[in-house]
């Protein structure tokens, strides 16, 4: 999951290697934190938010498999 999330931020930003997304795994959910360059937050949150809920449900979608809860935070 951590390097889907990777590939679809960088294609968004102009600053790529500003990307770092870090993974942390519980028991019952999967937190991947997102956090680009302060230009680039508007550019992976999109108009209200469209594009941070478009990236939340690939990334549900592609971790349907798993029976833990994935949770993406843009920070």
């Amino acid at each position: 999951m951590k390097e889907l999330v990777e590939v679809i931020a960088s294609a968004l930003v102009d600053s790529q290697d500003e990307v770092v997304v870090t993974e942390t795994e519980d028991d019952s959910q999967i937190v991947l934190n997102l956090t680009v360059a302060p230009a680039d937050m508007g550019k992976v949150i999109g108009k209200q938010g469209r594009i941070a809920k478009a990236i939340r449900t690939v990334v549900r979608a592609a971790g349907s498999k798993s029976d833990k809860k994935i949770m993406v935070d843009i920070q």
